[in-house]
């Protein structure tokens, strides 16, 4: 039995208008929405360990002494193996232990410190519109640039 065009035609308009919505639905009501679909404890995004992870750790001196050397071995070895002259590991891990303990996780350059205050002062502005008491700028600044080195 062959079907009409007409059928055909009525039958995509009463799947896209009804029963498409009605499966857009029933996944909203059962699984939670649109936001747990790639979710889950094998996600890239989700953070199991809370927030920051090992990176909010203190770092042991001795361990990163070692891993610094150990990368530099490595990067020498592939120089070598180019036919490139070799490095003084030594020389090199003393000036990157040197700038690493140089720069402490709160000294940000000033343009993010510029920029996060702006924000800052962005939200006291949406609170001041919604009848809220505004932040304090300055320790909102540095409350948000430590949030950020963790």
């Amino acid at each position: 039995m062959a079907v009409s065009v007409g059928t055909k035609a009525a039958a995509v308009l009463v799947f896209t208008g009804v029963v498409a919505p009605l499966i857009g639905f029933g996944i909203k009501r059962v699984a939670g929405g649109w936001n747990s679909y790639g979710g889950g404890p094998f996600a890239i995004l989700s953070e199991p360990h809370g927030r920051g992870g090992a990176a909010s750790q203190p770092l042991d001196p001795a361990i990163q002494a070692a891993e610094v050397r150990q990368m530099l071995e490595a990067r020498s070895r592939r120089r070598e193996a180019r036919g490139e002259p070799a490095l003084d590991i030594e020389a090199e891990s003393a000036r990157l232990l040197a700038a690493a303990a140089e720069s402490t996780p709160t000294s940000h350059d000033e343009e993010l410190r510029a920029e996060v205050r702006q924000l800052v002062v962005a939200r006291n502005e949406r609170r001041r519109r919604a009848g809220l008491e505004p932040l304090d700028v300055a320790a909102e600044t540095d409350r948000q640039l430590a949030e950020l080195t963790l």
